[in-house]
C-alpha cells in the first residue's frame, strides 16, 4: 500500500474519532433561568430612568418603587420578603404614537446620570418579564445591543390586558451571540424598554408596573487550557483595557 493511501486512512480514522466529541460539544447546553432585574431593594441590578416623548404632559412621567408583586410568581409572599416593583404614571397632551423610554442608568464619576446597559449572561434563548396592565391599547418593546454595537428591537406584545401578565419573546437567530475568535461568546446588553401608545387610545392618565425581568439562557462554555486569559475581566486586569 502506498504511503499516501496510508496517510489518508490514518487521517480518516482520526477524523472519525474526533468528530463525535466535537458534535457533542457544539450541541451541549446548560439552560438556566437568570433574573436580570428584580426591582427589589436588596437585589436591584441598577437604577432606572423614565423619559417621556415630545408631547408628555409637564410633570410626567412619574416613577416610583412600590411594595407589590405578581402572585403567579410569589404567591401571597408568606415569607414576608421585601418585594418591590417599578411603577410609572404618565400622561400625554395629545393622542398619537407617544412613548416612554425606561432606561437602566447609573451615576458616573462626575455625578452625571448615564446609561448603564445590563449585560445578559450566556447565549440567550428567551427574554421575559411581568407587567401590570390596565387594559389600555398600548404595546411595548425591548432594545438589546450586540457586541458590534447594533441595537435590535424585540416586540414584546400588546398591553390591552388586566392585572399582572407575563410577556416574553424568543431571541431570533439573526442576532449574533458568538464570534470567530476567543472568547467566542459575545454577550448581549439590555439597553432599554420602550412603551408606545396607539393613536386611537386614551392618553390622559396611565399607570403601569414592571417586575422580574429575566432570561432563559445557555450558560455552557467549552473549557480549554488557558481559558482564564480569555475573559474581558482578565484583559482589563492585565492590559488596563475594557
Amino acid at each position: 500500500m502506498r504511503k499516501g493511501s496510508i496517510l489518508i486512512i490514518c487521517l480518516t480514522v482520526l477524523f472519525l474519532l474526533v468528530l463525535p466529541s466535537v458534535m457533542a460539544d457544539s450541541s451541549t447546553e446548560n439552560l438556566e433561568s437568570r433574573i436580570l432585574e428584580s426591582f427589589d431593594p436588596d437585589s436591584r441590578a441598577t437604577d432606572w430612568l423614565v423619559v417621556g416623548s415630545k408631547f408628555t404632559t409637564e410633570g410626567f412621567p412619574k416613577q416610583t418603587y412600590t411594595e407589590a408583586w405578581p402572585e403567579a410568581v410569589f404567591g401571597s409572599n408568606a415569607d414576608g420578603k421585601d418585594l418591590q416593583v417599578l411603577g410609572i404614571n404618565v400622561k400625554w397632551d395629545r393622542k398619537g404614537y407617544n412613548n416612554i423610554e425606561i432606561i437602566p442608568v447609573k451615576e458616573d464619576a462626575d455625578g452625571n446620570t448615564v446609561p448603564n446597559p445590563i449585560s445578559i449572561p450566556g447565549r440567550v434563548k428567551k427574554l421575559d418579564m411581568w407587567v401590570w396592565c390596565s387594559d389600555f391599547d398600548y404595546y411595548f418593546e425591548v432594545h438589546v445591543r450586540d457586541t458590534k454595537g447594533v441595537v435590535h428591537v424585540l416586540n414584546m406584545g400588546g398591553l390591552s390586558k388586566i392585572g399582572w401578565n407575563n410577556f416574553y419573546t424568543e431571541i431570533p437567530g439573526y442576532i449574533a451571540q458568538t464570534g470567530n475568535y476567543v472568547p467566542y461568546l459575545k454577550t448581549l446588553e439590555l439597553v432599554k424598554i420602550v412603551l408606545w401608545t396607539k393613536p386611537s387610545e386614551n392618553v390622559s392618565n396611565y399607570f403601569v408596573y414592571f417586575d422580574q425581568i429575566k432570561v432563559l439562557t445557555d450558560t455552557f462554555i467549552t473549557r480549554f487550557d488557558g481559558d482564564d486569559l480569555a475573559g474581558a475581566g482578565s484583559s482589563a486586569e492585565i492590559w488596563g483595557e475594557e
